[in-house]
């Protein structure tokens, strides 16, 4: 497989972290978006939204070329299924893909590079105005991560389980390949996390981080770091 990516970028981060908790091995290609790459004809070619992160599921019959994190990752469970990142049981998959979307479709795509160029150019916010655009809506979408996981605890106390270690259960799963790249991301935007009074998202981030499979994903691993 290649995976067509930029370091900095967080849905590719998340399909990394996928990538290494299933033990795939795949060729890392870079796209440099800060410079434009994805926009070239070359580029175009195999992403014709000019998005990163492309798989190209080579060896398969029909050499698949797929976009968008979320359908990748669900595409490795699938086609991988161990170690599963997506409960068995439909309640558990529910569960797990309403936190990972609290990320990806409720943080992410309104403070991705596109936005914040938009912001600068044409819309003259200067560096300070989309820093504090980005770090606002970081802020709101973490406190609600926050809460589900509080609710989330609180039902497995009542069903008489112990807390779970990482999102959803004992394991990662794909809300946890959503959540530590918009940490990360917020930690390279100064965002600062000790105000927030989230002890529960902290906690998970510390114990992925913890993990070699999250920790070879990480952009200042990759070989475009710069």
């Amino acid at each position: 497989m290649k995976l067509y990516n930029y370091y900095r970028s967080g849905t590719s981060f998340r399909v990394r972290i996928a990538l290494n908790l299933k033990g795939l091995s795949y060729e890392y290609i870079a796209v440099h978006l800060a410079r434009g790459e994805q926009h070239g004809p070359a580029y175009r070619a195999v992403s014709p939204d000019s998005l990163v992160p492309v798989l190209d599921v080579a060896g398969n019959p029909d050499h698949a070329l797929l976009s968008q994190s979320m359908a990748i990752i669900e595409y490795l469970d699938e086609t991988h299924p161990e170690p599963p990142l997506l409960p068995r049981d439909p309640l558990g998959r529910a569960r797990v893909r309403a936190l990972a979307q609290t990320i990806a479709c409720e943080i992410h795509p309104i403070n991705n590079l596109r936005v914040l160029k938009y912001l600068a150019d044409p819309l003259g916010l200067d560096d300070g105005r989309r820093a504090e655009w980005y770090n606002h809506w970081v802020r709101e979408g973490l406190r609600h991560y926050e809460r589900r996981l509080q609710l989330l605890a609180e039902e497995r106390a009542r069903a008489g389980l112990p807390p779970s270690v990482y999102s959803y259960g004992d394991t990662p799963t794909l809300a946890d390949c959503c959540l530590v790249p918009q940490l990360v991301n917020g930690q390279r935007f100064g965002l600062r996390y000790d105000d927030l009074d989230i002890p529960l998202t902290l906690a998970i981030f510390e114990r992925c981080m913890a993990l070699d499979a999250f920790q070879r994903a990480h952009p200042s691993r990759c070989p475009d770091a710069e």
